[in-house]
């Protein structure tokens, strides 16, 4: 039997997939004590049942990855089949390498600690990195909030358009965003001189009098994102979307998104994103249906890959 059960991180998402399987919400009882640990119980019976646990890993990162890890413990100890966690933002996913001598590679930490937990499977979203795939020992379906964006930017039926990329490193989804839209491409040179601080250079392609969408995993201080719109309108932009995955939105991020020159702001809810965090122009776009026909898939031993062609 499938049974899907949610932690504290993003239960109304947890809700929202429940509803399109058409199953109910499992029964947990989450507690915190007052010195900061976490208590969880699995209040209903699993013996042999594929389970599911939804919980992205944002802020509060540690606190939400602990409360994942006890959850599939107490899930392991009750007998379920199988655990897949559901993790559709992924935290610690930008540590992926060394990149300086003497640090982790704390996204390979928390794989570490989801696998030897007891997961049997990971189901997450947009990851960060690709090669996180690689950090596991066990099978990682990994999910793509594209189609859901694309067909919400192909219903605007936006002419003149160029899908631009904030770095290099994105230009490959940029590029896939491109391919889809029939638009153009443009990526921005620039240069980060310290974490969550970044300088644009320049645009490498043609923007002047173009609708541009800048695509992004995700929105985190949105310092770089935010520039970037500066860059394309100094650049003569004829209007500027702002598109990513996941909106993490900490530090500053509204103020910088109520400066951006963005007529939106589409973001999917892999993340909570309260009305204190919210901007007039954004709009959340729900992956709830996706994530469903991905555990519904997996649940049924069928392909994952083939929702993506």
């Amino acid at each position: 039997m499938l049974k899907l059960f949610s932690g504290s991180a993003h239960e109304e998402l947890a809700r929202l997939i429940a509803s399109h399987l058409e199953i109910e919400l499992g029964k947990v009882e989450l507690k915190k004590f007052s010195d900061g640990e976490l208590s969880v119980k699995i209040a209903e019976n699993v013996r042999g049942d594929d389970v599911f646990v939804v919980q992205p890993t944002g802020y509060p990162a540690n606190d939400n990855i602990m409360q994942l890890l006890l959850m599939i413990d107490a899930l392991k100890r009750a007998s379920a089949r199988r655990i897949t966690a559901v993790i559709p933002y992924y935290g610690y996913g930008r540590q992926d390498r060394k990149v300086e001598p003497r640090v982790p590679i704390s996204a390979k930490v928390v794989a570490s600690l989801i696998e030897n937990i007891g997961a049997h499977r990971v189901l997450s979203m947009d990851l960060h990195a690709d090669q996180i795939q690689g950090f596991f020992d066990i099978p990682v379906d990994h999910l793509f909030a594209a189609p859901v964006m694309i067909e919400y930017f192909r219903k605007k039926k936006l002419d003149n358009l160029v899908i631009v990329s904030p770095d290099s490193g994105g230009a490959e989804r940029a590029r896939f965003f491109a391919k889809q839209l029939h638009a153009g491409l443009a990526i921005i040179d620039k240069r980060r001189p310290k974490a969550n601080v970044s300088e644009v250079m320049h645009i490498v392609g043609d923007v002047k009098g173009k609708n541009c969408i800048v695509v992004d995993d995700m929105i985190d201080t949105a310092g770089t994102i935010c520039k970037a719109a500066r860059a394309l309108k100094e650049n003569g932009a004829n209007s500027i979307y702002i598109a990513a995955t996941h909106g993490v939105l900490s530090g500053a991020a509204k103020e910088n998104l109520l400066a951006a020159p963005a007529d939106e702001i589409v973001l999917a809810n892999t993340l909570p994103i309260h009305e204190e965090k919210r901007t007039p122009n954004m709009v959340i776009l729900s992956i709830a249906p996706l994530m469903a026909e991905a555990i519904r898939r997996i649940h049924e031993e069928r392909s994952v890959s083939s929702l993506f062609i």
